[in-house]
């Protein structure tokens, strides 16, 4: 096979690109502000900055204004504060589950009202339907898919062979992730774990995304579509979060207390974990280890399930008209099948488009490295990630439980109902 030198990427994007870039005319002089939620000087703000190029290129009376605004916190701290100001800006990417809040400060207009004609309608035809439904919210389509991800199993197929399992087979239910666990869990000789069987990260900022897998796969939900309503005492629910204790406490096969997110990777390329339950996006540097690995999407009970996380392109209600116009051609450009499947290959993000899965620099990529189509195949029985109105408040008071279920300070079905009766509280307003 003929290898993806960085000359034949960029001359197989570059002739896509320009097909779809002479269909987008030019408009009225605009200049528009774009906040995207990367630091100054990082590598991928040479790839944004790229893009825009070529967008500019076929709309030259359209000036894009990038402002590399830090981490997602950051960026929508900004875009709140800009936007109350009165001087939002046109479009930013945020989180999907920032979509609640965004509404409520009535800061955002729905992207659905900018479809108007065929081709934008076949070009919204093009997303994932899992991945537009995080962007829905009373029936309008509130943003755009763009940087999205989502969370699969690695696990280290040397340790499944020299346990005398089948380094191709993964685990597809929990009951067979348990007994993988144990199979691959080693001790030395005074009876200390030097590497566990399973890890799933659960400090702040990633508990409550890998626990919405958990409760999908135990056939449960989080939260309704509407951010109104939280069901953190359903059985299922409950169960999902003892089985994640019991991991530890019962199985002996995850490490003690709470698994830190940002050491999961590292600790599963050292060997101290056999698998691990992360994003796509660390796929590329854990490709570099010296062992051979596997990925696979997330075991059910029985249902494999996993959760979407990520961004999308909001337009901001109170920009000027000619500004929200020229924002909605830089998001379609951004969201075409040809730089999705370009972005995917550059950052490990999960294109939301069906479409970009077939353009060539993909298709190559995907036959040198297989893997990064699990992913994209365990899409359509993923859900959307934890989101309510008052999102970060919400999400706090879940994640709080989790921990102190986690570090045994609380049984689940306490921590999970104590966390109900507050989240109740204050969701109970927004029930109208």
């Amino acid at each position: 096979m003929k290898p993806i030198t960085m000359k034949r990427r960029t001359a197989l994007l570059g002739a896509a690109m320009l097909g779809a870039l002479a269909a987008m005319p030019a408009s009225a002089k605009t200049t528009l502000d774009f906040y995207y939620p990367i630091q100054v000087g990082g590598p991928l703000t040479k790839v944004v900055d790229g893009y825009i190029a070529k967008f500019k290129e076929a709309n030259p009376d359209i000036e894009v204004n990038a402002v590399y605004s830090g981490n997602y916190t950051d960026t929508t701290t900004k875009a709140l504060t800009a936007a109350k100001s009165g001087a939002p800006p046109a479009v930013a990417v945020l989180l999907a589950t920032d979509i609640f809040t965004l509404i409520d400060e009535d800061v955002v207009e729905p992207v659905g009202d900018f479809v108007k004609n065929d081709a934008d309608k076949a070009w919204l035809a093009g997303f994932m339907p899992a991945y537009l439904k995080s962007a829905q919210v009373g029936g309008k389509l509130w943003s755009i898919p763009f940087q999205r991800s989502t969370a699969v199993l690695y696990y280290n197929k040397d340790a499944f062979a020299s346990a005398g399992l089948d380094p191709n087979k993964p685990p597809k239910t929990w009951a067979e992730m348990v007994a993988a666990g144990k199979a691959v869990t080693q001790k030395d000789a005074s009876g200390k774990v030097t590497r566990w069987g399973v890890g799933i990260p659960g400090n702040i900022g990633s508990s409550q995304w890998l626990f919405g897998a958990l409760v999908a796969q135990n056939g449960g939900r989080l939260m309704n579509d509407n951010g109104t309503e939280t069901y953190l005492t359903d059985p299922k629910v409950v169960d999902a979060l003892q089985f994640w204790v019991d991991l530890s406490t019962k199985e002996g096969v995850h490490p003690p207390g709470i698994q830190e997110w940002g050491t999961t990777p590292q600790d599963f390329l050292e060997q101290r974990i056999a698998m691990i339950w992360t994003t796509t996006g660390n796929l590329t540097n854990i490709s570099r280890n010296a062992f051979k690995f596997g990925l696979a999407p997330y075991p059910g009970n029985p249902k494999p399930a996993s959760v979407l996380g990520g961004g999308n392109f909001y337009i901001f209600k109170k920009a000027p008209q000619d500004q929200k116009d020229a924002a909605f051609k830089l998001v379609k450009f951004l969201t075409s099948d040809e730089l999705q499947a370009d972005w995917a290959i550059q950052t490990g993000y999960v294109a939301p488009r069906d479409g970009a899965w077939n353009v060539p620099v993909l298709k190559e990529y995907t036959a040198k490295m297989p893997d990064a189509l699990v992913a994209k195949n365990q899409i359509p029985d993923s859900v959307p990630e934890f989101s309510t109105y008052e999102n970060a408040r919400t999400t706090k008071i879940l994640n709080d439980a989790l921990s102190a279920a986690l570090t045994g300070s609380k049984t689940p079905r306490q921590a999970l109902t104590e966390a109900q009766t507050a989240i109740d509280r204050i969701l109970r307003p927004y029930r109208r």
